[in-house]
């Protein structure tokens, strides 16, 4: 069997992480946290591009790793117009598209693709995306609010919630097109995402700090009280609460979720409280799920670095398990789902979509 080199390349909001795998086995893996009070010194994520590029090469001049000559390096997708499922060929215009935000989602998961970009002009090799956080396949009631020509995004992170569903059920003896599942990804954001028959047709809009507050992100919040607490303040720090700054950001100034669980652990009130806040919004989120299903769930599934907090997840037993059964699978999956889209493009099992340069929901009204 041929030997194929692959790069994934994994920003997220509060980690910058790396892999290096010839074929399916994975030869080094790196990660390195980034806490969101770093992070907001710099006026945009964009601007943050050199200062992740950095970590990747001094991690790679560190493990003494030469990458000239590798077949293929994965970027994480971002804020890109939103697409179907699958593996993108990542091209100019995809570059520019999740650079500036096309699709809405202003998120540390754009520098993926740009980071891939810089990756290929120094060693080259093909260069790919994955299940990007704007996979769109919400069923249309699900997209429809309470202002003309307003509609609800799909932001989540689609890359490791559907590689987990399959896993989950792969772990059942079943085929996730025949499932009905609750998916949680629950680390510095947190999607809760209702899947049926092999589709994600509803589910928080993550990426724009709609659900759960989160390590970074506020959370839902009434209109009125943006209009009353936030209005004021300029439009980029309203963003930056939707994305970096919010949640336990905000309460600790930290989003450490280990730093501030340690208080939890020692007993104090305001940590505590907030923390099981988080948890208790989780779970309201994993009951109106239940109820975009009928009712008829086959499982929940947890994943995200958080769930590796056992009171967490207890929590989440205790609300939710009459609703299914529950599993856990603490991490992620993000770069064996990106690692097998590059297999199949390179080995000829699938072919490359090409990045259509508009959003797949086009409204009929």
């Amino acid at each position: 069997m041929k030997l194929y080199k692959i790069f994934v390349i994994n920003p997220g909001s509060t980690s910058t992480k790396v892999e290096l795998f010839e074929n399916e086995k994975s030869i080094l893996e790196g990660n390195v946290f980034h806490d969101s009070a770093d992070l907001l010194k710099f006026p945009t994520i964009n601007d943050q591009l050199d200062y992740r590029m950095a970590f990747v090469e001094k991690w790679l001049a560190e493990n003494h790793l030469d990458l000239h000559g590798m077949d293929a390096v994965v970027g994480r997708g971002g804020g890109c117009y939103a697409v179907e499922s699958g593996v993108y060929l990542i091209d100019d215009a995809l570059i520019e598209d999740t650079r500036v935000c096309k699709g809405g989602l202003y998120h540390s998961s754009m520098l993926g693709v740009q980071m891939a970009n810089r990756m290929q002009e120094k060693y080259g090799g093909m260069m790919l995306m994955v299940d990007p956080p704007v996979v769109d396949e919400l069923q249309e009631v699900a997209r429809i609010t309470g202002v003309k020509d307003v509609y609800r995004r799909a932001v989540c992170h689609a890359l490791n919630l559907k590689a987990t569903a399959r896993q989950y059920a792969k772990d059942q003896a079943k085929n996730y097109e025949d499932m009905n599942l609750i998916v949680c990804h629950i680390d510095g954001g947190i999607s809760i995402t209702a899947h049926a028959h092999g589709k994600m047709i509803d589910g928080n809009d993550a990426g724009g700090g709609q659900g759960p507050f989160t390590p970074t992100r506020m959370g839902s919040l009434a209109v009125t009280d943006v209009l009353d607490h936030l209005y004021d303040m300029p439009k980029e720090e309203i963003r930056r609460l939707c994305s970096q700054g919010g949640g336990l950001t905000s309460w600790f100034g930290t989003s450490n979720a280990a730093r501030i669980h340690t208080f939890v652990e020692q007993g104090d009130e305001k940590a505590s409280t907030i923390w099981k806040a988080m948890g208790y919004q989780v779970c309201k989120n994993i009951g109106a799920m239940s109820a975009v299903l009928h009712g008829h769930v086959d499982g929940i599934v947890l994943t995200g670095g958080l769930v590796r907090f056992k009171d967490l997840v207890q929590q989440i037993q205790d609300a939710c398990s009459w609703i299914a059964p529950i599993a856990v699978y603490p991490g992620e999956l993000e770069h064996e789902a990106m690692r097998d889209g590059a297999l199949r493009v390179l080995r000829g099992e699938e072919k490359a979509k090409k990045y259509p340069g508009h959003p797949v929901f086009q409204p009929k009204w």
